[in-house]
């Protein structure tokens, strides 16, 4: 079967495939994924989808993102020391992540694409994707405190 790959027509066709019903509250967590590029954590996402469905639970969409990622509909982007952030962006692509405001920006890179996995790793785990994540500040947290930086890991917010 061939599928679409927009994001309106990959949902339903994903979700009907794994065997899961394509409600309104799934429709709506997806939408607010799908129509940012910000990368945002699941209390983002859940904070979007609770103006349409204010009786939904945190827990719901933390498990229904859980799933959409099970399911190959969404990505977790690799934040370490901060809360878990998704991308619907499966496409081969890289992250940019600024320590200081939490941003998360896309990159694509041939060189990155086209790294090698050395031969001990090879050994001893398939390696079904690559995706490397560069730390540092972004041009905004550059400009706006120029010549200062924050200790390597450090961020300051989780929040785009």
């Amino acid at each position: 079967m061939q599928y679409d790959t927009t994001p309106e027509r990959m949902f339903p066709q994903k979700c009907r495939k794994n065997g899961l019903k394509v409600t309104p509250q799934r429709m709506a967590i997806y939408r607010a994924l799908s129509e940012t590029r910000s990368h945002p954590s699941a209390e983002t996402v859940y904070r979007t989808v609770k103006i349409a469905f204010p009786h939904i639970s945190f827990d719901t969409v933390h498990r229904t993102l859980l799933t959409f990622v099970r399911i190959g509909l969404v990505e977790v982007v690799e934040v370490f020391g901060g809360a878990k952030r998704f991308d619907t962006d499966i496409s081969p692509h890289h992250h940019l992540h600024c320590t200081r405001c939490g941003k998360i920006q896309d990159f694509t890179s041939r060189v990155y694409d086209r790294l090698d996995i050395p031969e001990d790793i090879a050994d001893r785990f398939l390696v079904t994707g690559k995706r490397v994540v560069l730390k540092g500040l972004c041009s905004y947290c550059r400009r706006e405190n120029p010549g200062t930086g924050d200790p390597p890991g450090h961020n300051t917010s989780n929040t785009p």
